[in-house]
């Protein structure tokens, strides 16, 4: 097993208090037409990379995540829907809604290496990295082609429910799960023979999928419904169905307190479900039409791209409450995440950009830290399948580690010494360390802080 190390930002200040604030925008037409209307995005974890595709343009712009410049402008069909990441492979799949395919893209090189014959309509796309397939939904072609990994090929074509909209995995029990708007169901597929092995019925007009890892659970969010189906990812069968509010429209998952959000469009509202007992805990202020919905899992802060109120509302994550609000763009419309910057990257559909918005510790009023990896020691080890993790320092007081993997999921607790990690499956994982520490400064009495650290693994057999 070989393993390595890429040390992240780490916040250690004194009465601190997590921001977040707008970095920079980035204009994403150039003078050879560039990309205009963005929807969708996605993150390269090997190459530190954010893809950005749109209506209009008939690319794929490439970013890099640590200059937020634009490096690559890729050819693509026409009208990217939806993009996806494989990290076994290192490429990235675009749903080309017109073209009818799906454009493969090298992640080293943001070179085109394929160009795979879909259905009518790819709207949207999911990863298997369990078998290594990716899986496009096709809008009009009411059915889902799965595609191989490795080979660029297509393995079958599944038959789903009437316009086929959304998709998720289920990592447990390696399935995918396809809502399709018009038949108000899901199509459940298994991930090693791609089969139907149930449809399960939903609400009225499903429109957005996601997975409650810590309770094997699919939460389905019915547009016209005004609720949450939740589903049992062992029977597929319906739990429970959650009413939230008008017009849900986006889910999300927080695996640090098993909470489910849902952005309601027409309410201007989020709504928060506890992912043990499927009860609503909380109802949060959002702004007009909120539309998208991101998770940062280093700072345990969910995202709401409010869609006609050009801002982004900012929720923490452990005591459930709204932060503030940032303006961005117009129109935001989508998120990517990037653990290594600890960026979250915001498309804005009607501005043809992108909003940067940086996460970062605040003393007082004024920035008080710059994050420099560079300086970082790695506090995390791994030789023949061990995890060491050293104890912290005299000054600290450890709150906890853990190893969490690229969907924010916390697959193992960490503590002070060894840990074994052999039976992991290979790819990107983090070790997140906090603690609290207190130092003593000259003229002043001993004071504290919270130090963050956040380490990047990636685990290859």
């Amino acid at each position: 097993m070989r393993v390595s190390f890429l040390p992240l930002a780490v916040g250690c200040l004194l009465s601190a208090v997590f921001g977040q604030w707008l970095e920079t925008t980035i204009y994403l037409p150039d003078s050879l037409g560039g990309l205009a209307t963005p929807r969708c995005m996605t993150y390269n974890s090997t190459d530190n990379t954010v893809y950005v595709g749109g209506e209009a343009g008939d690319c794929v712009v490439a970013i890099d995540g640590a200059t937020n410049e634009k490096i690559a402008r890729i050819p693509t069909g026409s009208n990217v829907y939806a993009l996806c990441y494989n990290w076994r492979n290192n490429k990235v799949y675009s749903a080309d809604y017109h073209g009818d395919n799906v454009t493969v893209i090298d992640g080293a090189t943001n070179t085109v290496i394929a160009t795979v014959a879909a259905d009518d309509g790819p709207y949207a796309l999911c990863y298997n990295p369990q078998d290594n397939k990716v899986y496009c939904a096709n809008l009009v072609g009411r059915n889902v082609t799965v595609i191989d990994g490795a080979t660029n090929k297509v393995i079958a074509t599944v038959a789903a429910g009437d316009n086929p909209w959304v998709l998720c995995y289920n990592s447990r029990d390696n399935k995918v799960y396809c809502a399709n708007l018009e038949t108000d169901d899901v199509t459940v597929i298994d991930g090693a023979t791609n089969q139907v092995v149930a449809t399960v019925h939903s609400g009225d007009h499903p429109w957005a999928l996601c997975y409650n890892s810590q309770d094997n659970k699919v939460c389905c969010a019915n547009h016209l419904g005004r609720n949450v189906t939740v589903i049992d990812g062992a029977s597929d069968s319906v739990v429970a169905t959650v009413t939230v509010g008008d017009g849900p429209q986006a889910l999300c998952y927080n695996p640090q307190h098993n909470r489910v959000y849902c952005a309601n469009a027409y309410g201007d509202d989020v709504a928060v479900i506890d992912g043990a007992t499927n009860q609503l805990v909380a109802i949060l202020t959002a702004g007009d039409l909120p539309r998208a919905l991101g998770y940062d899992p280093q700072n345990d802060k969910v995202y709401c791209a409010n869609y006609n109120s050009d801002d982004v509302t900012v929720i923490d994550g452990a005591t459930g409450g709204v932060l503030f609000t940032i303006g961005v763009g117009t129109c935001p419309i989508d998120f990517c995440y990037n653990p290594v910057q600890n960026r979250i990257y915001v498309a804005n559909n009607a501005s043809s950009t992108v909003s940067v918005i940086r996460d970062s510790v605040q003393v007082g009023a004024g920035e008080g830290f710059t994050p420099d990896a560079k300086r970082l020691t790695p506090n995390a080890t791994i030789v023949r399948g061990v995890l060491e993790l050293k104890a912290c320092g005299t000054r600290h007081t450890a709150y906890g580690a853990g190893l969490f993997d690229m969907t924010g999921r916390q697959v193992m607790e960490l503590h002070p010494g060894a840990n074994d990690v052999s039976r992991l499956a290979q790819g990107v994982y983090f070790v997140r360390e906090q603690s609290a520490f207190s130092s003593q400064h000259s003229g002043q009495s001993a004071v504290g802080g919270i130090r963050l650290a956040v380490t990047k693994v990636i685990i290859s057999k």
